[in-house]
């Protein structure tokens, strides 16, 4: 049975895949792994209006970024495509007709304006939901209320209509959820959804019904705000004849924002300053204008890091255990471990996972990651220094460009010195013990210096001035790197060498003349 388990993504390409809807792919990749299955990728673009130029390519790339590969898709097609639903546009028609036939959908030929004039009646009366449901149709122009002639001339005359569900007056809706148990709805708060548009397109639940159908989907997993929408979809299986071969669903908790306090959106990213998105791009706005936006992989995560961070947004394997990599998620994964309520965004356990991905990475792997990264600011080191930066910083970084971004502060020569650190530590002590040094460092004779010949010398002449070393060593720090505080600053000065130690160190010193506190 296993063998033919079949799940799939279905995203819009109306603009940028939200973090959100990788979880969901996420999860459907796991589960399909899980159970030997197969993960699918259907691009639901019937409305030709929302669609965005680049959306599609941008959800391809962001996949393939998060590790999560797909069985068939509209770049790798099995045997049940085409993968984009507006390739699809020729298949739907006869399941109208037979829903039509079978009196379970009518044509509407209402206007907009007729259907504005429907609900400010039904609002003016107080109506709680104004909605085109059993009891409106029969004040509505529709196949319903008009005669057999009336709607055979109005099509004859090729007057814009669409088809909507004829959902039941009184009739209890009941779907079983994996994450939820049962769920009932009763009908008289369902409307009746239009299903094919004016366009001739369908629209998502016809299509999205006909298509899980013929891809033999046997399990829906997708996100909570789908769950209104589910018992139309129930009815709909039931209509077209296909309740006994209708998928599971498994309706996903939502993604809060950090406090609890809503759904996590783009604004609540750029306001906090993280990304909500898998990769970085550019996209217009509702109102045509170009918005861009920043994303997990430029600011520095790794993909197994957030796909394990996300992974727990929202389950959780039942033990204490929090780093998994895919294929010990994906033998961990169940449906039935998916909470119900939703699960707030905690962009520093996102962090916090990063780094610790980072941590694991082996040597070799973090020297490759820092080289490539200085050579981007033309700076080539041997492997020996390379290997100190990379391990010194091993236990510092929490993304890969801190790398990069650390070293520099002490690869570079300081152009400043941290003012607080020089009123505080550069006193007429610790500059001549400082002096000493510089003058000292480029005497040692050994072929290769190292971080423990740097430190005996300094305390040399500690000892031979009777001073304890944490009186000179941040006014070191300073004149060597500028700063007050950071890496191991022997293996600092292993990195740079005695020579360029013992001229940082006279700078600072003539540089600071005026600076010395008696």
């Amino acid at each position: 049975m296993s063998e033919d388990i079949r799940v799939r993504f279905a995203p819009s390409p109306t603009g940028p895949l939200h973090i959100g809807g990788v979880r969901t792919a996420l999860y459907n990749f796991l589960f399909a792994k899980k159970m030997k299955g197969s993960m699918i990728l259907r691009l639901e673009d019937t409305d030709q209006k929302r669609f965005v130029h680049g959306a599609e390519q941008y959800i391809k790339e962001s996949l393939e970024w998060a590790g999560i590969h797909l069985d068939e898709s509209p770049w790798n097609e099995g045997s049940f495509g085409p993968y984009r639903q507006s390739e699809r546009k020729g298949i739907y028609k006869q399941y109208t007709d037979q829903l039509l036939a079978d009196d379970k959908a009518y044509y509407a030929f209402d206007t907009a304006e007729e259907l504005d004039e429907m609900r400010e009646r039904l609002q003016n009366a107080k109506v709680a939901n104004p909605q085109y449901n059993a009891i409106t149709r029969m004040q509505m122009k529709n196949s319903l209320t008009l005669s057999k002639e009336e709607v055979a001339a109005k099509l004859a005359n090729n007057e814009p209509y669409v088809i909507r569900v004829k959902i039941p007056a009184k009739e209890e809706v009941r779907l079983h959820d994996i994450v939820r148990d049962w769920v009932m709805v009763h009908s008289s708060t369902l409307d009746d959804k239009v299903l094919m548009k004016s366009d001739g397109m369908p629209t998502y639940h016809l299509a999205n019904v006909v298509d899980d159908h013929l891809m033999k989907i046997t399990h829906v997993i997708r996100g909570e705000e789908w769950l209104p929408s589910a018992p139309l979809h129930v009815l709909l299986y039931k209509y077209l004849g296909w309740q006994d071969t209708m998928p599971k669903f498994a309706h996903l908790p939502l993604l809060l924002k950090p406090d609890g306090n809503g759904k996590l959106s783009k604004r609540d990213g750029d306001r906090l300053g993280f990304p909500v998105f898998p990769i970085q791009g550019s996209f217009p706005d509702g109102k045509g204008n170009e918005e861009s936006f920043s994303g997990f992989r430029e600011t520095g995560y790794l993909p197994d890091a957030l796909s394990n961070f996300i992974a727990f947004l929202g389950w959780n394997p039942g033990t204490e255990q929090e780093l998994f990599d895919q294929s010990e998620l994906i033998e961990a994964f169940s449906l039935e471990r998916v909470n119900k309520a939703g699960t707030k965004f905690d962009i520093e356990k996102a962090k916090w996972y990063n780094q610790q991905y980072l941590k694991a990475k082996s040597s070799k792997e973090l020297i490759n990651m820092l080289d490539s990264q200085l050579k981007e600011d033309s700076i080539d080191l041997d492997k020996a220094r390379l290997e100190i930066i990379a391990e010194m910083l091993r236990e510092r970084i929490t993304f890969s460009g801190d790398l990069k971004n650390i070293a520099l502060t002490f690869l570079n020569r300081p152009d400043s010195y941290v003012e607080k650190v020089v009123k505080k530590k550069w006193t007429r002590e610790a500059v001549n013990i400082l002096d000493e040094y510089a003058k000292r460092l480029p005497l040692l004779d050994h072929q290769v210096f190292s971080a423990t010949e740097a430190k005996v010398l300094l305390e040399q002449i500690l000892e031979e001035n009777g001073i304890n070393i944490g009186r000179v060593m941040q006014a070191l720090r300073l004149a060597v790197t500028g700063q007050g505080g950071g890496p191991d600053l022997m293996q600092i000065i292993e990195v740079l060498g005695k020579v360029e130690t013992s001229e940082r160190i006279l700078v600072a010193l003539s540089t600071l003349e005026g600076n010395i506190k008696e």
